[in-house]
């Protein structure tokens, strides 16, 4: 029995969760208090460089998954959301994180209205 990769909902479930895990752990001390728990809180500092990108790619999963689920009306998400994750991991870093919040925040709104979007373009092609 083989699974398909392209399982819409199968990704949107692993797209959240992924987004989910890390904007807990960057946002709160979670990660933290599990890490320095077991005896690597050394490794605590370097988090943000590996959780923000994280981050940005569950979203662009998720990006991918709506289209999916849509029926894949337009061009695939998959060069602009790979870009953008690459693009918004670098600019975050490059800026040392003081816009973090911000910048997710803005990063789940831009997935937010690509789902409204997506929506209405579903919604359109099928009452015409």
């Amino acid at each position: 029995m083989t699974q398909d990769t392209q399982d819409p909902d199968r990704l949107l479930k692993w797209g959240l969760g992924g987004a989910l895990f890390a904007a807990l752990c960057c946002f709160t001390p979670l990660l933290v208090v599990v890490v320095a728990g077991v005896g690597l809180s050394a490794f605590t500092g370097w988090f943000d460089y590996a959780l923000f990108p994280l981050l940005f790619f569950s979203l662009a999963i998720v990006a991918q998954a709506l289209w999916l689920r849509a029926g894949r009306p337009g061009p695939s998400p998959k060069i602009w959301a790979t870009a953008s994750t690459a693009l918004l991991s670098v600019f975050i870093i490059w800026i040392e994180f003081r816009f973090a919040l911000r910048i997710t925040v803005g990063a789940f709104m831009a997935v937010g209205v690509y789902a409204f979007v997506l929506n209405r373009m579903k919604s359109n092609g099928a009452t015409q």
